[in-house]
């Protein structure tokens, strides 16, 4: 689901620019480490203020970054415009239908898109395909208990149905093969979560997830 107006202002705007750079950035960093050299995916890019900074502070040697925005990828290709084709690729898509093979990506990153997602848990689906045995994911995301509130739900236009908990986010990831553990924190109370996990590589996880698919095509 695409940003409204207001929330659009919200996010474009030097106060959001500046707490994803010293808070976000910083803090997922120090939960998964740096980048370097690596290809990632970047799933709802916005502006390309996160793309950036996987880039330039986190050293990816190559970033595909994605949006559902039309208006969101043509601010991104604006901000981002003096970057080499060689490491940067900006373009539409949908984080529950990736554009990529199986396996292509070393790493996925991810500021705060996927609750904007009817069903997030396919996404966490895409993001497990996409994601090379042992990639990392680095996740900021926004809780139900954020998104339920009055003025956020006012507002904002988000999906209303079928939110998650920081609990159910990590759990959802585990199910689908991407171990988290204890590598994970929550910010305002519950309102906001910050983790990193990394695709399984064993046989018993490649397992798991083939079951969970089988699951869904069934109840589907």
């Amino acid at each position: 689901m695409k940003m409204n107006q207001l929330e659009k202002l919200a996010m474009n705007n030097p106060v959001r620019t500046l707490i994803q750079r010293h808070f976000e950035a910083p803090l997922l960093e120090r939960l998964g480490g740096r980048l370097e050299g690596l290809e990632v995916l970047e799933v709802g890019c916005g502006r390309g203020v996160g793309t950036q900074l996987i880039l330039e502070r986190f050293g990816a040697r190559k970033v595909i970054a994605m949006d559902l925005d039309e208006d969101m990828v043509r601010r991104a290709r604006r901000r981002l415009a003096g970057y080499d084709p060689e490491r940067l690729e900006l373009c539409l898509g949908d984080v529950t239908r990736i554009d990529a093979a199986d396996q292509a990506f070393d790493a996925v990153v991810n500021f705060a898109a996927i609750h904007h997602v009817p069903d997030w848990q396919a996404a966490v689906a895409e993001i497990y395909r996409v994601l090379k045995p042992g990639g990392r994911f680095f996740f900021q995301e926004v809780t139900a208990r954020w998104i339920l509130r009055w003025p956020y739900r006012t507002l904002f236009k988000h999906p209303m149905e079928n939110r998650f908990s920081g609990q159910q986010f990590i759990a959802e990831l585990q199910r689908q093969g991407i171990e988290v553990g204890n590598n994970w924190v929550e910010r305002g109370s519950g309102d906001f979560i910050f983790g990193v996990g990394q695709r399984a590589v064993s046989n018993e996880a490649s397992n798991r997830q083939a079951g969970a698919e089988s699951v869904h095509e069934q109840n589907g």
